[in-house]
């Protein structure tokens, strides 16, 4: 079942409760592929509240994309997460204490920002292609990333970097880079870029880390 609920999509598994996931998207916004990644969560047992940065819009190209997120008030969007955050982990319908975010490109940047914000609140962060070199001192989550090896957008040095902090601050963290894959791999809309067999391996891993770090 999904239905809009504050500033994003909320999409519940067959039982109507679960741990949950905030969902968030790259810069196109909340797209059909990213509605249909919230359902493919939804049936593993998950609530999943997908972030909407644009409102009933989103994004068909890199060049519609720019445009939006320089409209963007990115603090703003950033204050609705914290918020929203805390509304999931206090909600009727989520069965767990902390949270799992999962970000995409921009929302990489967004889900390991929130993890230094929300230290108690969030325990699982997946990451895809995109990084954001803070201090991570306080956080207490696991890290899990998965990148392209040629890559226009996110250097490989900056994810070794980021690697490098947070195994300074003894995280538990397992970074893949997957090779011939370019930027937005993972996502079936970007027909030049799509590389199913290492999304699929991508999208193992992921549903593997996450049962591994959540008691249902």
């Amino acid at each position: 079942m999904q239905s809009t609920i504050k500033s994003g999509l909320l999409t519940l598994p067959k039982s109507g409760k679960g741990p949950a996931i905030m969902l968030l998207p790259a810069w196109w916004g909340l797209n059909d592929f990213f509605r249909n990644l919230s359902t493919r969560l939804a049936r593993n047992g998950y609530v999943v509240w997908t972030s909407d940065y644009y409102g009933d819009k989103h994004a068909s190209s890199v060049n519609e994309a720019y445009k939006y997120k320089a409209k963007l008030n990115q603090k703003v969007i950033f204050d609705n997460l914290l918020k929203t955050s805390e509304y999931l982990r206090h909600s009727n319908f989520v069965t767990r204490d902390t949270l799992s975010i999962i970000g995409f490109s921009m929302g990489a940047r967004f889900a390991l920002e929130l993890s230094e914000a929300k230290p108690k609140s969030i325990s699982e962060v997946i990451i895809f292609y995109g990084t954001s070199i803070i201090d991570y001192s306080k956080t207490q989550a696991a890290y899990q990333g998965h990148f392209a090896e040629i890559d226009e957008w996110f250097a490989a040095s900056g994810v070794a970097k980021l690697m490098k902090l947070l195994k300074k601050r003894e995280r538990e963290v397992e970074f893949y880079t997957y090779k011939g894959t370019k930027h937005w791999f993972f996502e079936s809309n970007c027909k030049e870029r799509y590389k199913p067999k290492e999304a699929e391996l991508a999208w193992k891993r992921t549903l593997i880390f996450l049962k591994s770090h959540i008691q249902k």
